[in-house]
């Protein structure tokens, strides 16, 4: 049988890496829509520079390795990687944040470990941890719901830096709902005075609570043609509530509800467009549901406990390292032979 891919996981032609990245693509567009419904033109300039970029790299570094770079640009997977990084960056960031996390994405996580098959770790989530950890001021830039910029004002704000007359950065940024939680519980308000700001929408956050339901539905699309299979999105989602659900009966003024958790922030996006990567994830389908588990507790430690508003990229980086161990571990009895040889 001929396969796609250099490397497992190995992908036959009659379901190829080219037809499985279109319907990704394709499930992200209600998502993405929202977004841009929410946050305006940012995000499509944010997605624009990141492909733009992803592409031109993964080109030069095919050209370099005498590799085939039409052929293997058409396969569609840098240009996902490049659209997950850009929906996770914030709509106002600069022009340079989306070019240089996609750069460390291709180039260092994809195209250095050797390619598609290869990379041990979710090449996406790596771009955008290297610019969480060298540029936090700039990926604060989140707009407010319903305050966005025209498309002009957000295309000279991108790549000029410079507002209107009479109008400043803060009259139209604002911090996410978990961040504002994770600031104003440091100030010892408690969650029933926190949840009347209208910031926080009718049960996670405003604007939020849409952009998951989309990527939720995109998701179960994904579920239903086979493109991805349920027990990651299942084990994490569920590991996720799990936990919110354990400290919100402890104390529920000041950890979350379990559907705050699970319908705020990346949640939906990570579940099932993230952390199903084929390449980094578990492959055993018991190592699966432990590595979407993992996720999902660790996600909500760093919510809750940690420096970060969203853990979701770290705790995928995390849960990659820990997938070789995970299906070691967790791979089928083969019957008739001694798993100790």
């Amino acid at each position: 049988m001929e396969f796609k891919t250099y490397s497992s996981p190995h992908l036959p032609v009659s379901n190829s890496v080219a037809v499985m990245m279109q319907r990704v693509l394709l499930a992200l567009l209600p998502g993405s829509i929202c977004v841009f419904w929410i946050f305006g033109w940012g995000i499509v300039f944010n997605i624009l520079l990141a492909s733009i970029t992803a592409l031109t790299a993964e080109a030069a570094i095919l050209k370099l390795r005498n590799r085939p770079a039409f052929t293997t640009l058409l396969d569609g997977s840098a240009l996902v990687t490049a659209v997950l990084l850009a929906l996770a960056l914030p709509p106002l960031t600069p022009w340079w944040i989306p070019v240089i996390g996609s750069l460390f994405a291709i180039v260092i996580a994809k195209q250095l470990y050797g390619g598609l098959g290869y990379n041990p770790f979710n090449p996406a989530m790596a771009g955008y941890v290297v610019l969480l950890i060298s540029f936090p001021l700039e990926l604060t830039l989140w707009s407010a719901p319903g305050a966005q910029l025209n498309f002009l004002d957000t295309l000279t704000l991108v790549f000029t830096g410079n507002l209107p007359v009479g109008q400043s950065l803060d009259a139209i940024t604002l911090a996410t709902p978990m961040d504002s939680i994770k600031t104003r519980l440091g100030l010892s308000e408690t969650l029933s005075e926190i949840h009347d700001s209208p910031l926080l929408g009718h049960f996670a956050g405003a604007g939020w609570e849409w952009i998951n339901l989309w990527f939720l539905l995109g998701g179960l699309w994904l579920l239903q043609t086979k493109v991805i299979q349920w027990q990651i999105p299942a084990g994490m989602l569920g590991g996720l509530a799990a936990i919110a659900f354990v400290f919100y009966v402890i104390n529920p003024d000041v950890y979350t509800t379990p559907l705050f958790q699970l319908f705020s922030g990346a949640a939906m996006l990570g579940a099932f467009f993230i952390a199903t990567d084929p390449v980094s994830a578990s492959t055993t389908p018991r190592g699966r549901i432990y590595y979407g588990v993992g996720i999902g507790l660790l996600i909500y430690v760093i919510r809750t406990w940690g420096g970060y508003p969203d853990g979701i990229a770290f705790a995928v980086l995390l849960m990659n390292m820990a997938a070789p161990t995970i299906d070691h571990y967790t791979r089928p009895r083969v019957f008739g032979h001694d798993d100790q040889g």
